[in-house]
């Protein structure tokens, strides 16, 4: 009888049916995620916070439960139903996201969005092992590319309503809600971007569980891995993953810092209204950010057809080398024109390394230890950038420039700062990469053969 993990990959056109439901639980999420950066007017005004405690909600306080909840939920979606994790974690982030219209002060807002970041966690983890188990690795980085496009068009979509909604506040001061009475408009946003993807989650059970490839199964029996299985492999790994998820962390870095903040350089130092960037800028998202991580991931998978195991890497080095230029640029040139215009390039070529990013971990890891290899690289890159980036650049407006209007130098110093870094890991990281690629082939014949060591962190 033939393994069951020996069996064809599904057909390309339901893998790809995937690949849209999976995307667009993405969209919710970075909707639900990013709806803060142009509601900062509004939301300072009306529960009375500074910058930086703006920073917070955006950020930090959302990427350390979101990064710390994830580690548990990889574990569990290396050998529990994944499409179930994910559609429990879209309901819990939808309502918490709604929940946040509700909130009358900061301490309420801030518990709200702690409970959209334990939510969110649920679903990358997830969805990258599920996408890695529906397509073979030659078109791997590509669908994992379009996946990632969930970032860009849920970041712009928010932009987006941003804009709309400060519009709308200018025009109305509040509205009367049944059973809420009296709300803000910047409150009944977060009502109508959380509410749909409570009843959204449904989606997820038209998506079949995949078969585990590579897992060390037959007949699809799911082949039982030790916690301290998982950290040997990851020890013996250790320059791979570290160059990895730090270089990634620091691109994160400068793309939270940006994504949550370039709004407010527009209105501040060019003296845009929010609806006005929130147009631009949501486009920008929407087109070069999807055109940008999709092209990546292909670009990725073209390299790595012609003999360059580390295409993955590879691809980012390239991308944040010929973006470094371009982003200090952004924040030089004096004109508003000239910004919003390199803003296209800056972004296409900031989107590149995720798509890539998330595909690196897949093919460098072991089946069963793949989400939870995928949750540490969430971790790191989330804390260092999501949890750093927003908050470094209220900082520095706050304390080392101490002007409102010197967001832009903030925003200059932050770029140049974590793409440096970024650049300095990825080229280290190349020669680890190539390392870790070959153990994983190790372990695989191994595992194959039957003559695989107890544990899967004594190959080599």
């Amino acid at each position: 009888m033939t393994p069951r993990e020996e069996a064809a990959y599904p057909r390309p056109a339901y893998a790809w049916y995937v690949v849209a439901v999976l995307t667009l639980v993405y969209v919710f999420s970075f909707i639900d995620r990013q709806i803060l950066s142009l509601l900062v007017g509004p939301i300072r005004r009306d529960l009375g916070i500074s910058d930086t405690q703006m920073s917070l909600l955006m950020g930090f306080t959302f990427a350390v439960f979101y990064t710390f909840f994830g580690i548990p939920l990889g574990r569990w979606a290396d050998s529990g139903s994944r499409r179930t994790i994910i559609a429990l974690g879209f309901v819990a982030w939808s309502a918490f996201t709604a929940a946040c219209g509700l909130a009358r002060n900061y301490l309420q807002m801030l518990l709200c969005r702690v409970g959209v970041g334990v939510g969110e966690a649920a679903l990358s983890p997830a969805a990258y092992s599920m996408l890695t188990d529906y397509f073979p690795p030659e078109r791997r980085a590509t669908a994992l590319g379009v996946y990632g496009m969930g970032i860009y068009i849920g970041s712009g979509l928010a932009f987006l309503l941003g804009g709309v909604v400060v519009g709308l506040a200018g025009a109305r001061e509040s509205y009367d809600l049944p059973l809420v009475g009296a709300t803000r408009a910047w409150q009944v946003i977060f009502f109508a971007v959380g509410l749909p993807g409570v009843a959204l989650a449904a989606l997820l059970y038209t998506v079949a569980e995949p078969l585990r490839r590579g897992a060390g199964t037959a007949a699809g029996r799911i082949r039982k891995i030790q916690l301290g299985d998982v950290a040997g492999y990851l020890w013996e790994n250790r320059g791979a993953m570290l160059c990895h998820n730090f270089g990634f962390g620091f691109i994160s870095f400068t793309t939270y810092a940006a994504g949550n903040w370039n709004p407010t350089y527009f209105i501040r130092r060019f003296g845009w209204s929010a609806a006005e960037i929130g147009i631009a800028y949501g486009l920008i998202a929407i087109f070069a950010g999807s055109a940008g991580i999709a092209c990546g991931g292909r670009a990725a998978d073209w390299l790595r057809a012609r003999g360059y195991v580390d295409a993955n890497l590879r691809v980012a080095l390239y991308a944040i080398l010929i973006n470094l230029p371009i982003a200090v640029a952004t924040y030089l040139v004096p004109s508003d024109l000239a910004a919003i215009t390199l803003l296209v390039p800056a972004t296409f070529l900031t989107s590149a390394p995720f798509g890539v990013a998330a595909a690196a971990i897949q093919h460098m890891m072991p089946n069963p230890m793949r989400a939870q290899a995928s949750s540490i690289y969430i971790f790191i890159t989330n804390l260092v950038g999501l949890g750093l980036g927003p908050t470094a650049v209220a900082v520095a407006t706050d304390r080392l420039f101490a002007s409102d209007q010197a967001i832009g130098y903030s925003l200059l110093l932050v770029h140049v700062t974590g793409k440096a870094i970024a650049i300095i890991l990825l080229w280290r990281g190349l020669a680890h990469y190539r390392a870790a690629v070959e153990r994983l082939r190790v372990w695989s014949a191994s595992t194959a053969s039957g003559s695989a060591a107890a544990t899967p962190g004594s190959a080599t």
